[in-house]
């Protein structure tokens, strides 16, 4: 199974980048995994909301080919974690090419982007910054990998 992240941006926060290193060397033992970290719209105000939302979608669709696509969303579906190992096993036995899933940056994805996907995952009705919401996802993939392969998982 090959699975890869894709988002607009660096991690700035040194914590968060350190365990987002830990997890996808955890995700890697299970399955190959890639981290796309896209172009970003630097210098545009935040007041261009639009501006922004259309320059990163154009990186991240260069990212969007083949596959299934998870888009996370503050209005996707949640799930639990037995739910999403479920859905990752279902991916697997089906997969055509890489397990795909979109984080965007402080303003979300574009529709264009979000139309492109064949599920619209939430997290969580409570809204985390984009960096921590990385690392959550993370997190949670590692964890359904973990359930997935019946492998001993904190929990």
């Amino acid at each position: 199974m090959r699975v890869r992240f894709v988002w607009p941006g660096k991690i700035k926060s040194p914590g968060i980048r350190a365990q987002l290193e830990v997890y996808a060397a955890r995700i890697r033992a299970l399955a190959e995994c890639e981290i796309v970290e896209t172009r970003t719209a630097r210098g545009v105000p935040e007041k261009a909301a639009d501006k922004i939302l259309n320059l990163e979608a154009d990186g991240i669709e260069k990212s969007l080919s083949g596959g299934y696509i998870i888009c996370l969303l503050d209005r996707g579906k949640e799930m639990t974690s037995v739910e999403f190992a479920r859905l990752i096993s279902a991916r697997e036995r089906d997969a055509a090419g890489p397990l795909t899933f979109v984080a965007g940056g402080f303003l979300g994805l574009a529709e264009r982007i979000v139309g492109r996907s064949d599920l619209k995952l939430s997290l969580s009705r409570m809204t985390f910054s984009h960096e921590l919401a990385r690392l959550v996802l993370m997190e949670q993939v590692y964890r359904a990998l973990t359930i997935v392969r019946g492998l001993h998982y904190a929990k």
